[in-house]
């Protein structure tokens, strides 16, 4: 009887165990209610702070590719898609300009919007010129001789004579290995006294320029690097 009446008594007139438990388990429900609710509040408002920063970063703009490039990759940037001209073809303007001879280097350069390849050709006997060529219309310039002493023509005919690899076999060999847009090809020396053929291959994709040495007599890299700046 005693139960009975315990379970319709209010929680102030029972009796004190039956009291603690019923306001230990109030209690407990309150929690439970505040807990819910705060879970549910915390929930709401992270997600919504989420949803605020996915819906910023959907709409900001996108950061510069030019605002991440150095000075010389904006440069390259800048000119080398101007350059309706290819390096061969200046080179066989410049070879055209000056008979008799044959190529020694060549390369593109600026300002934008105004590109040229500077080349220089030289004779068997090591007499050389340059030659500017406009990298849009193809068309060459005057040719003019290069001021030269009898060592530096002596040394050039040897090179000339040593190399058996052409300036486009070595280009070749570079954008194997490279794909990209030939900007230089020069006629060199190594330390050893062997002709070499430096090429210079601009990627368009991030606008590094890549050296490479290519010995002018087998086509074998000696040298390759990679310029980020």
């Amino acid at each position: 009887m005693n139960t009975k009446s315990d379970e319709i008594l209010p929680i102030r007139d029972r009796p004190p165990l039956a009291r603690g438990t019923a306001l230990i388990c109030a209690a407990a429900a309150a929690g439970v209610l505040l807990t819910g609710c705060g879970t549910g509040t915390g929930g709401e408002a992270e997600g919504s702070g989420a949803a605020d920063a996915a819906r910023a970063a959907a709409t900001s703009p996108a950061p510069s590719d030019t605002g991440n490039l150095t000075e010389d990759q904006r440069e390259r940037k800048a000119l080398v898609p101007q350059a309706k001209t290819g390096y061969e073809q200046a080179l066989s303007a410049a070879v055209g300009a000056v008979p008799d001879s044959e190529p020694v280097s060549v390369e593109l350069k600026g300002p934008p919007g105004s590109p040229r390849w500077e080349a220089e050709v030289a004779m068997d006997d090591g007499t050389a010129h340059t030659v500017s060529v406009d990298a849009i219309g193809g068309k060459a310039g005057r040719a003019r001789a290069k001021d030269e002493d009898g060592d530096d023509k002596r040394e050039l005919a040897d090179l000339l004579k040593k190399a058996t690899v052409t300036p486009q076999q070595a280009a070749q060999t570079a954008t194997g290995r490279t794909k990209g847009t030939v900007t230089a090809v020069e006629l060199d020396d190594t330390d050893g006294g062997a002709p070499k053929w430096s090429v210079d291959v601009v990627t368009t994709d991030d606008w590094n320029k890549t050296t490479f040495d290519i010995d002018a007599t087998n086509r074998k890299i000696l040298r390759e690097h990679v310029d980020r700046d």
